[in-house]
C-alpha cells in the first residue's frame, strides 16, 4: 500500500472507528495492540513497543524505564534497558526542547538482522514518553514521507501515551498504597505516611516500595544506616534509593524532602 493511500485511508469511517478504539483502551492492556494495528495500516510495522523514561537530566542519566505496553508477532525485539551514557536515542531524550521528536534505525547491537527503528517521544518535564516502531529489515528503511507522516500523526498518538502513563502510575501508586510493610514499619502508619500518599498523588509521582519507605524512614527521624540494617542492604543502597527519590521529586537531599513533605 502507497502512502498516499495510507493518508487516504485516515478519512474513512474505519480509521476513526480505529481511533475510537484506540482511545477507549487508555489505560488498558490492549492499548498497545490497537494503536499498533491503527498505526500498521497507515505505515507498516512489526512491533510497537511503549515506555516511559524518567531522567536525570543533571546527571544525564535515566532513573527508571518503565514498560507501558508492547504488541506485534516477534519476541525477540528489544525491550527498553537502561541504555549507555553515550545511546544517541538518550542524548537526544535529554537535548531535546520540543515535546516531539523522531528518532530512526537505531541499527546495530548483537543481532545480524536488526530492526529498522522509529521512536516518537514527547516530552513534559523529566518524563518522556515513547512510541518505538520495529519492522523487518526486508521492509526497508523508514523513508523521509513516512516519518513526515508518523511526525504529523504523533501529534494524535503522544498525547493519547501520555494519558496511558499516567493511567499506569496510578496504578502503581495505588499498588503502594496496598503493599503490605513489615511489622517494624507498621508502628510507622501514621497520619505522616497518609499525607505523603496524597502529595504524592497530587503530584503524579510515582516511587519504588523501597524508594517510598527510605523516605519515610527518613521523614521519621532514622539515618541511614538505621534504614540499610531494617532494610538488610548497604548503606550506599539507601543513599541510592534516596537520591532516585529525590529527582523524581525534584529536591535535594533530606532537608529537600522535608520541604517537599511541608510544601515549600
Amino acid at each position: 500500500m502507497s502512502l498516499t493511500s495510507s493518508i487516504a485511508n485516515m478519512e474513512t469511517p474505519h480509521f476513526y472507528f480505529e481511533m475510537g478504539q484506540l482511545i477507549s483502551s487508555t489505560g488498558h492492556p490492549q492499548f498497545a495492540s490497537n494503536m499498533l494495528q491503527l498505526v500498521d495500516k497507515l505505515v507498516p510495522a512489526t512491533q510497537l513497543v511503549l515506555s516511559e523514561w524518567t531522567l536525570d537530566e543533571r546527571q544525564t542519566s535515566p532513573l527508571e524505564i518503565s514498560l507501558l505496553g508492547r504488541a506485534g508477532l516477534q519476541d525477540d525485539l528489544p525491550l527498553p534497558e537502561p541504555p549507555r551514557r553515550h545511546d544517541p536515542l538518550l542524548h537526544k531524550m535529554l537535548e531535546m526542547d520540543d515535546s516531539l521528536l523522531i528518532q530512526m534505525n537505531a541499527q546495530g547491537g548483537h543481532s545480524r538482522n536488526p530492526p529498522h527503528q522509529c521512536h516518537l517521544v514527547s516530552r513534559k518535564a523529566n518524563r518522556r514518553c515513547v512510541i518505538g516502531l520495529y519492522r523487518e529489515p526486508s521492509q526497508g528503511v523508514y523513508s523521509l514521507a513516512e516519518l513526515s507522516f508518523l511526525k504529523s500523526l504523533s501529534a494524535t498518538l503522544l498525547p493519547l501515551l501520555e494519558r496511558h502513563a499516567q493511567f499506569h502510575r496510578q496504578q502503581v501508586l495505588k499498588n503502594l498504597r496496598s503493599w503490605s510493610t513489615r511489622p517494624f514499619d507498621a508502628l510507622q502508619r501514621t497520619p505522616l505516611q497518609r499525607e505523603f500518599d496524597e502529595r504524592l498523588s497530587l503530584g503524579d509521582i510515582n516511587l519504588s516500595a523501597r524508594e517510598k519507605e527510605v523516605c519515610l524512614g527518613l521523614l521519621t527521624g532514622g539515618t541511614v544506616p538505621e534504614m540499610a540494617q531494617r532494610l538488610s542492604v548497604k548503606n550506599s543502597s539507601v543513599e541510592t534509593y534516596l537520591k532516585r527519590a529525590a529527582a523524581k521529586l525534584g529536591v535535594s537531599g533530606r532537608h529537600g524532602l522535608a520541604k517537599w513533605m511541608v510544601g515549600a
